[in-house]
Parts: C-alpha cells; structure tokens; sequence
C-alpha cells in the first residue's frame, strides 16, 4: 500500500491563480477597505454572520488588537485558559493588564468551574481558546461573563468553523479571534481576522493596526475616536494582499473539508474506541469540532515506557505525522509566565507560576498524542485511518504493563 503522505496547506492551481490574479491587478499594498481586503472581509462576516470583519498581520497581532480594542489596562486581571498556545495570553504584556491562569476540565479546554473562583474586583476579561478545534462549554462562559460583567475574547486559531449548538464559535463572545498561519484551516500563510459585532470594538481595532486611509473610510466623523484617524495608535498591523488571496481561495472549501473531515475524525474514533489505555476525544451531538488535530490521551502509568517515547514508537512503526505538541503546552512551563521581570520589569512579582499549577492541564499535555485529518472523502484515506488505528493498537499492546 503506497504510503500516505499529509500535506497542508492544501495548494492547488486554484490557488496560484488566485495569487497570479492579485498580482496582475497591481494591488500588493492597500491602504483602505477595498479590493481583495474588502472581499474577504465581507465574507468572512457574512459567514459568521457579524457586522464587523478585519484583516491584521497575524492571530497573535488580532489577539493584541482584541485586548487593546477591549480596553485591558494597567491594573485589570484577565482570566486565560492555562493550556493554550502562548501567543494567546502573551500581548496582554504590552496592555498593562495581568494574566490569571486557570485550569482545564479534562477535555483540554478551560474550565468554567474554576474561572468563577478567580474572579476579583479587578477581573475585567475573560479569554478562551478551542483547543484544538474542541468547541470550550460555551453556555457556562458566556452565563458568567455576563453574571460579572466580563469581555469575553474568544481565540479561534484552532477552531475555523466549528459549532457549539448550532452558532460558530467566535461569535459568543465581544470579540472572535482567527489565525490564518500556515498550518490552519483557512489560512494565508501568514495573517490574522477579527470579527465582532460592536462598533466601539470595531472602532478601535481599526485604529490599533492601521491609521489614516481605511480609518477615515470607516470612522465617521462624529465619532470621538476620528480625531485619531490619521496617525491611530501608531502602529500598522496590515496584513499582505497576496496572503489574503490566499485565504479567500481557501475559505472557498471550508465547509466541504469541515463535513468530511467530521465524518474522517468519527470514523478514527470509532476503530480506537475499545483501544486499551487510549481516550479518544468526547463526541457530542451538541458540538462540531474543527478537527485542526485529533488528539487522544493515553494512560501512561499502564505503560512501560513514556507517552513520548510511545509516540517515537508509533512514528517509526509506520504514522509518520503521530506528535506530542510542544510549545503548545501549559503557560506555566514558559519562563515568560514564571518570571516575565527581565522582558517586563513592570510585572514582577505580578505573574510567577511554576511546574504543578495546573495538574491537569499539565496531565493533559503531557499524556497526548495528536494526529492530523485530512480532507480527502477517498476509500484510500479511510484505508490510512484503518492502517493507523492498528499501527495504535499493535502498539500500545506490545508495550502495555498487562
């Protein structure tokens, strides 16, 4: 059988005529809500059915804008899920406001019993992420956002088209956050989008990252911020035309990849279901995952060797693409989130944790395994999954304690 090989992002011709057909027109630079940003932005919103849209630089630069457009400051806390990827937590840096990390329930994401024990006078934010494309319990979070008063961020870099009870995830909340790097699901290779359907928010966001053209385009000129429209926040978080070509050739696909990539990720657990020492991920009629991975949890104490080196295993036994994530690991393991004095002299003493904060997190990294879904609906790709379920199971057999 000819071995399998994932490939993402997946590039067609479709998409070189795409990039080919941004360059003809002239336009790798624009200054204002027009063209290819306008196009991609307006579906982008019409998808996700909120008023507003906007293309930045990055998720991590859509993240930043989120918290400034929020209006996180010196003195604020801001409750973060403790497994993420840093980059969701780590802009808070430059606003003032400080991150206060909370646990996870045991599907990864983070849990909304905990986030009401954290909550203190100073508590103005709440920000969550979908690990993994796993929708978080979204009824819980947004009933005590709205019980504290809090913002609600929701960073979606995993989560591109998911649904929890019938509504995307990243239109729950003030703001919806998406990564569009090179490994996502929609993605340009490099940049990032923001939707939200408050026109301060809006507002703001347009003037953290970009400044006179676009900013006097769409700040009217009775509003109080378009006094700042020519120079903004200073800064210029734009993202590339060529990279949004890119993307809205990619978004052309989503939900056809989010249907069958569904139905691959079902037919996976399904064949691991009864897999000893292995947890495969909850399925609920309630919620449709993104699949950005598939992750199972295995029981490393019934194991005679680590769940890396089972991991090792699995890669040389025949599943090339098997993988323990790395920096994607508790905030906690980062020296920035132990002690971020030398790069932020402000926060010391503000955020210091260590290793065992947050044990399950921490057990739920460190005894994971993700593999990726792939898009293709083929009686060869099911033929794939069937191989890497036994290469599994053959596996943790032969290195099981019973």
């Amino acid at each position: 059988m000819k071995k399998h090989k994932y490939v993402w992002p997946h590039i067609t011709k479709r998409t070189v005529k795409a990039v080919i057909s941004q360059l003809e027109k002239g336009e790798i630079s624009i200054y204002n809500r027009s063209g290819i940003f306008e196009t991609f932005e307006n579906r982008f919103a019409n998808l996700y059915r909120t008023k507003y849209a906007l293309l930045v630089s990055s998720g991590t630069a859509a993240l930043h804008t989120a918290m400034v457009a929020c209006k996180f400051q010196d003195g604020d806390e801001v409750i973060c899920p403790a497994y993420t990827f840093f980059a969701t937590v780590t802009p808070l840096f430059q606003t003032g406001a400080t991150p206060v990390l909370c646990d996870s329930g045991k599907d990864g994401n983070i849990d909304p019993k905990k986030i009401e024990e954290l909550i203190t006078s100073k508590t103005k934010g709440l920000i969550i992420t979908h690990m993994w494309g796993m929708p978080c319990d979204m009824d819980k979070i947004v009933k005590i956002c709205k019980k504290h008063n809090l913002r609600l961020i929701e960073d979606c870099s995993h989560a591109h088209g998911a649904i929890y009870k019938g509504k995307t995830v990243g239109t729950f909340g003030d703001v919806g956050v998406f990564s569009l790097q090179g490994q996502k699901i929609i993605t340009g290779g490099e940049g990032g989008i923001l939707i939200t359907n408050d026109r301060e928010i809006y507002e703001r966001s347009l003037l953290f990252g970009h400044y006179n053209k676009r900013c006097k385009q769409e700040i009217k000129p009775d509003s109080s911020y378009y006094s700042y429209a020519t120079t903004g926040f200073g800064l210029k978080l734009r993202a590339h035309p060529l990279a949004t070509a890119i993307a809205n050739e990619q978004l052309d696909h989503l939900k056809d990849w989010h249907k069958i990539m569904n139905a691959n990720a079902r037919y996976f657990a399904t064949l691991l279901k009864d897999v000893s020492l292995v947890k495969i991920p909850e399925f609920k009629d309630s919620i449709e995952p993104s699949w950005y991975a598939f992750l199972i949890q295995i029981d490393s104490t019934k194991l005679k060797i680590s769940t890396k080196e089972l991991c090792d295993k699995l890669i040389e036994n025949g599943i090339p693409e098997a993988d323990m994530p790395g920096s994607t690991c508790p905030l906690n393991y980062h020296k920035i989130f132990q002690d971020p004095s030398l790069l932020y002299p402000s926060y010391r003493d503000k955020v210091k944790y260590k290793v065992g904060d947050f044990p399950i997190a921490e057990r739920f990294f460190e005894n994971a395994i993700k593999f990726p879904i792939d898009i293709y609906d083929t009686k060869s790709y099911r033929k794939v999954i069937e191989r890497y379920s036994e290469i599994i199971k053959k596996t943790i057999k032969q290195y099981s304690l019973s």
